[in-house]
């Protein structure tokens, strides 16, 4: 008899030997293998329900699709169109506002750019005029 034969989630010697000895040594021990003995069989399902779900959402992720396989369809046909075409209308918002945010960011680089060739070219006319720029007081 092998070892998974022994301890299964069931009423068997070996379970109860070891629900009693975990009760003894530390009761959260003995109350997990009474969950075990009850539920066991249960866990198995969920395990493997729960694996599916992550694997699905993590495939999903790895194709790099926005939408996954969150988004079936409904049997609705007119629905699923118009839920279609919103999400469509959606990610072409979204590359514009991409685009915007691209453009706007240049626009702020540009900006800080000119303000610090300003403040340079202060500087050093400051500085071939013979004073040494501002002072700054350290408090």
């Amino acid at each position: 008899m092998n070892q998974s034969a022994m301890i299964r989630p069931d009423w068997t010697p070996a379970t109860i030997a070891l629900m009693v000895l975990g009760f003894v040594v530390f009761w959260p021990l003995g109350l997990a293998m009474l969950a075990y003995i009850l539920f066991g069989e249960k866990l198995k399902t969920f395990k493997k329900d729960a694996n599916d779900t992550v694997d699905g959402m993590c495939s999903a992720f790895k194709r790099g699709g926005r939408r996954s396989n969150w988004t079936h369809r409904t049997g609705n046909v007119a629905f699923d169109d118009w839920r279609e075409a919103e999400l469509a209308r959606l990610d072409e918002e979204r590359r514009k506002l991409d685009e915007m945010r691209e453009e706007f960011d240049t626009y702020v680089r540009e900006l800080r750019r000119a303000k610090d060739q300003e403040e340079f070219d202060r500087f050093m006319r400051d500085r071939k005029n013979g004073g040494s720029g501002p002072i700054v007081e350290a408090h």
